[in-house]
């Protein structure tokens, strides 16, 4: 049961950050298609939304390590 607990909650501990991952980089390339010389400041933005959700990931996965050590 432990076991199974852990596969869960690490699935959906990763799930999280790459929908969020999909998510920003879908709306990323319709906005660089929308307008292609804010294309700098829109990479900017997606890279901190990348580097945010997977911190996240990465928090969540350290968590559940010390948790279920």
């Amino acid at each position: 049961m432990r076991n199974t607990t852990i596969i869960l909650i690490m699935i959906l501990s990763s799930i999280g950050p790459a929908v969020v991952i999909g998510w920003v980089g879908y709306g990323a390339v319709r906005a660089v298609g929308r307008n292609p010389s804010a294309s700098s400041r829109i990479l900017l933005a997606m890279i901190f939304a990348f580097i945010f959700a997977e911190a996240i990931a990465v928090i969540s996965l350290l968590m559940i390590y010390t948790l279920f050590k």
